[in-house]
């Protein structure tokens, strides 16, 4: 991962770049997309952790009743209840959460791999993960050189969407789904109506090759596991009780 330059907190950076003409592309695609992930899955809590408000009204197209958005520095991130915490660090119980969205996260922390370990820590088993990436296999990774590669998007890990999924099943996940985006360069000028068809032919032609891809995965239940009775109470999402489901949620059948 490149160091970015006087940007100690590149999720924050990140979700003012999605204000850019080019960045407010992006974030209409990967919404979209995430509102098809997530509009089958259901349960208790929804946790995003990183910064971006715009996925607010994807989520509400989940059944899951309660977001919670964990963040450095919370305030920036709109929508849902907020808590501060580092990502490799989740102030939440073991098995308590049942999806979570990391937009752009592992792009940007220090170190990738301790946050999908805690990820797959606080997931109950069959719950998803939702991972939203910037691509280097494409033309974002290959210019990222020439736009400020010390400064947010470019200084990213820009992980492989292979080289995540080898991580996820090392940890119990099994891949659901994985869908590329944003086939056009990151030029402000590639956003014109007469340069659409680039989408359709790279989904087509080169679908590996997209600039972002959003991944889901479920964690995979042990045969060692004992499954949870539905009539079970569910345990609260923060250690010592707080945010539990409401009498409502607790009616809710997995």
């Amino acid at each position: 991962m490149r160091p970015c330059k006087q940007q100690a907190e590149p999720l924050a950076v990140l979700a003012k770049w999605y204000k850019t003409p080019v960045g407010r592309q992006v974030a209409r695609a990967e919404t979209a997309c995430v509102e098809r992930m997530i509009e089958n899955s259901f349960g208790y809590f929804l946790v995003q952790i990183g910064c971006g408000g715009q996925f607010g009204d994807a989520l509400e197209h989940s059944r899951i009743r309660t977001r919670v958005v964990i963040g450095e520095r919370p305030r920036l991130c709109p929508g849902g209840s907020l808590l501060c915490a580092q990502a490799s660090a989740l102030p939440l119980a073991a098995a308590s959460v049942d999806a979570v969205l990391l937009p752009h996260t592992l792009d940007f922390v220090a170190h990738p791999r301790p946050v999908l370990r805690e990820v797959e820590r606080v997931l109950i088993p069959e719950g998803r993960i939702l991972v939203i990436g910037f691509n280097p296999l494409s033309t974002w990774g290959l210019m990222r050189g020439v736009f400020q590669p010390a400064r947010v998007p470019w200084c990213g890990h820009q992980l492989t969407a292979s080289r995540l999924g080898d991580w996820l099943d090392l940890l119990g996940f099994q891949l659901e789904t994985r869908e590329w985006l944003l086939f056009r360069p990151p030029l402000r000028s590639a956003y014109s109506s007469r340069l659409d068809w680039l989408e359709q032919t790279g989904a087509r032609w080169w679908p590996l090759c997209g600039g972002v891809y959003v991944l889901r995965a479920v964690k995979r239940v042990s045969l060692a596991t004992p499954i949870r009775q539905r009539w079970t109470r569910r345990p609260a999402l923060l250690p010592g009780g707080a945010m539990k489901p409401t009498a409502r949620e607790t009616n809710h059948v997995r």
